[in-house]
This record gives structure tokens, C-alpha cells and sequence, in this order.
């Protein structure tokens, strides 16, 4: 029984070093609550909030909103998101909380697909970075990103790197310890 228990702790620490090494975007991925503690709402300052984020790939964008009363569109285009043009939508997603993950660089555009709700302002421009590009252009004094709780949605961009960071710090002195266990 302890050689399995002593095993098991084996392959647990391979698991996390794989997930830390391997597959480091993902260890360090942030989520940003959309609209920060307003969430997906016409009364939130979707673009005042997100010029304070820095978005990168592997990052997800979490909406939170009431469903039958707020959806969210993906559209194609600079072009459709300034005409609130919908009927190119490139997605759609009514659930209440729609997660959408950051998977590559660029800019996406999304709105409220309820009529009336992107021309009151409910849309926002999501620019996407590279990881590795990011990190020399983040700034706390000008970064946020938020949480995936709106109750405190934004934090300093050092915060979150610190979190990303101690993370995998964390994730590695586990791993370090059980093999210290064994």
C-alpha cells in the first residue's frame, strides 16, 4: 500500500511539472471577468475597461450576464463592431456566462446581440498580444486585468503576474516537496 500511495505521489508531480514545462501559456493563462464588476451590462464602461487590460493569447474573456436579457456576438470586423452590423456574426452565446479563450493575436470585436443594447454602447474591442510580447509592455501603473470574481475584478498587472508566477511557483515547491516525501 505505501509503494502505491509513494507511485501515485510520482505520477503527481510529473503531471504538474508537464503542465508547468510543457505547457507553460496555459499554467499562467489569465481569465478577464468582462466589464470587470459591472460584468456584461449596458451600465458598465466596456471600453474604459478594457484599455486598462492587457490580453494575451491563451487568456480567456469570461462574460457574465442575465440570459434572455444579454447575449453576447462576436463579429467580424472593425467595420461591423462600429455599425453594430450583426448579421455577419462570427458566434453567438446566450448562456449567462460564456467563456471565450484568446487563441491567437489580434483584435476581436463583441457585442450584446439584444437589440437597442450595442448602439447604448454595450460592446467592447479586445486587443490581443503575443505572450512573450506582452511582458515588456505591461506597466502597473497603466495595466489591469481582472479577476474571475467581479467582486474584485481589477488588480495591478504585477498582482497578476505575481499570481501567474506563484502559480507555478507553487505548483513546482509541491512537486519538489512530494519528491522530497518519497
Amino acid at each position: 500500500m505505501q509503494r502505491l500511495y509513494r507511485d501515485m505521489k510520482h505520477v503527481v508531480v510529473v503531471a504538474v511539472l508537464i503542465l508547468v514545462v510543457v505547457d507553460p501559456p496555459a499554467a499562467l493563462a489569465a481569465k478577464h471577468v468582462v466589464g470587470g464588476s459591472q460584468g456584461w451590462d449596458t451600465s458598465a464602461d466596456l471600453s474604459s475597461w478594457a484599455s486598462g487590460q492587457t490580453f494575451e493569447v491563451g487568456d480567456q474573456l469570461v462574460f457574465r450576464y442575465t440570459p434572455g436579457f444579454h447575449s453576447v456576438v462576436e463579429l467580424p470586423s472593425q467595420k461591423e463592431y462600429e455599425k453594430c452590423e450583426m448579421s455577419g456574426a462570427l458566434d453567438s452565446m446566450n448562456g449567462g456566462t460564456s467563456v471565450v479563450k484568446l487563441d491567437k493575436p489580434g483584435t476581436r470585436y463583441f457585442t450584446c446581440g439584444t437589440l437597442g443594447h450595442c448602439d447604448q454602447g454595450m460592446k467592447v474591442k479586445i486587443k490581443v498580444v503575443a505572450s512573450n510580447d506582452s511582458a515588456s509592455s505591461k506597466s502597473p501603473s497603466t495595466a489591469s486585468v481582472a479577476s474571475s470574481t467581479p467582486a474584485s475584478a481589477s488588480t495591478s498587472s504585477a498582482s497578476v503576474n505575481c499570481v501567474r508566477a506563484s502559480s507555478v511557483s507553487i505548483a513546482l515547491f509541491l512537486a519538489i516537496g512530494w519528491f522530497g516525501m518519497v
